[in-house]
């Protein structure tokens, strides 16, 4: 492996992050962080920035209106050595990565009941569809609540969280390759906070539209649960493990395992192409620790497959490193399927402050090569920095250098990428 590159990234990475003069030692000590326990229809969707561009909350009568924007432009660069330029070409540019109109309220009804409405455009296929919609029905008695609409399937933390939460510039590969983004169908998610343990069941289906592009298996059943060994709210610290499982029917008895090196706007590195397949079990092992503004996580994924008498199996995952140098903390949200959301920063750049800088360190991995399947393989290394200028606007800057392992070459790439991103 040839790392003199990513060592000088990490450099070039600790050299220009922030670290706060001697004066702001006191706003570093961040409040009680908060451990969210509520729900809404739209999940990790439905969660608020704490300030606020506008009023975008409303009282009608017989519900709440809530509607909120999302938009991520990028720009990405590269840098290919020989044997990388003979495996794929990579083209600088950019533009609008996503864009989405969100509009959520709850009824006013002695049962908790509230509905959302998303609706998304997708750069990767340039097309707007429905995003997290439907109705979210409480059960306080038996401690938890049923969704019912076209959601996250509740596979794996980074893919239930929103894409404009994840500390990184996109998901794993992995993940990317082995769980669609959406399902229509039931989900039902559950939290026990005596025992700290929490969990989410899911059965979906394609009926609804076959056409999608996310809606690659007739049918699928997910199920996810964790458990907070670790729950210190006043410390700040918190360990959460978990484990996942899903098993699916692909499309029209085919399925494609392929996914971009964590730059939407580059091609795919990694594919199998189209083969014929009956049945697909994925599994996975999550954990992350958090004390006060550093997270650290890991998650791994195996994903084996029924394919016309083989049987090859797939695997990847990732590991991370945050460190909120302004020394905020990164919420978390147990009852709405365990999962971190974004922070407010403590000093905004609009009230005079220097905003909120967060260092990144990512490494990736996916394996895409079994028997007669030939996929390829990329591992990535990807220190990077966030700036929150605000609760509803960050900018993000991340230096990637990855290794592709396909085609019988290993070629390098080095990647160059600036994200702008706003939410309200």
């Amino acid at each position: 492996m040839r790392l003199a590159p990513v060592w000088g990234g990490i450099a070039l990475l600790f050299a220009i992050a922030p670290f706060p003069a001697r004066g702001q030692e006191a706003s570093r000590s961040a409040p009680a962080p908060t451990v969210e326990t509520t729900v809404e229809a739209g999940e990790a969707a439905s969660e608020e920035p704490r300030r606020r561009l506008y009023k975008n909350e409303y009282d009608w009568p017989g519900t709440t209106f809530h509607f909120g924007v999302g938009l991520l432009l990028e720009y990405g660069a590269y840098s290919q050595d020989a044997e990388s330029r003979q495996q794929l070409s990579l083209d600088p540019g950019g533009g609008i990565r996503d864009a989405r109109l969100l509009f959520r309220g709850r009824f006013k009804t002695q049962r908790p009941l509230s509905w959302s409405l998303g609706y998304m455009y997708d750069h990767s296929n340039r097309s707007w569809h429905f995003r997290q919609t439907g109705l979210m029905i409480g059960f306080p008695e038996l401690k938890g609540n049923l969704f019912i609409g076209r959601t996250k399937e509740g596979y794996s933390m980074t893919k239930v969280m929103t894409g404009y939460h994840i500390p990184t510039m996109e998901r794993s590969p992995a993940l990317d390759a082995f769980v669609p983004i959406l399902a229509d169908g039931i989900k039902w998610l559950g939290y026990l906070p005596g025992p700290g343990v929490f969990f989410n069941l899911g059965f979906y289906t394609d009926s609804l539209e076959e056409s999608a592009s996310f809606a690659t298996y007739d049918h699928q059943q997910v199920l996810r649960a964790g458990w907070l060994p670790i729950l210190d709210e006043k410390a700040g610290k918190l360990l959460h493990v978990a484990v996942m499982g899903r098993n699916g029917e692909p499309d029209d008895g085919q399925l494609q395992q392929r996914a971009r090196a964590e730059a939407n706007f580059a091609p795919y590195f990694v594919d199998t192409g189209k083969f014929a397949a009956t049945h697909a079990l994925t599994t996975g092992l999550e954990t992350y620790y958090r004390d006060g503004p550093w997270l650290f996580g890991a998650e791994y994924n195996f994903q084996d497959i029924d394919a016309n008498g083989q049987h090859p199996r797939f695997q990847g995952g990732n590991l991370i490193a945050a460190w909120i140098v302004t020394g905020e903390t990164r919420p978390y949200n147990v009852a709405g399927g365990g999962y971190f959301t974004d922070f407010s920063p403590k000093r905004p750049v609009f009230e005079g402050g220097p905003g909120a800088w967060e260092v990144v360190l990512n490494m990736s991995y996916l394996d895409l090569d079994d028997g007669t399947f030939q996929g390829g393989k990329v591992w990535r290394v990807t220190p990077m920095v966030n700036w929150h200028l605000v609760d509803y606007l960050k900018v993000q800057m991340a230096y990637g250098y990855s290794v592709l392992d396909r085609f019988g070459l290993e070629g390098d790439t080095q990647f160059f990428q600036a994200r702008l991103v706003t939410y309200f």
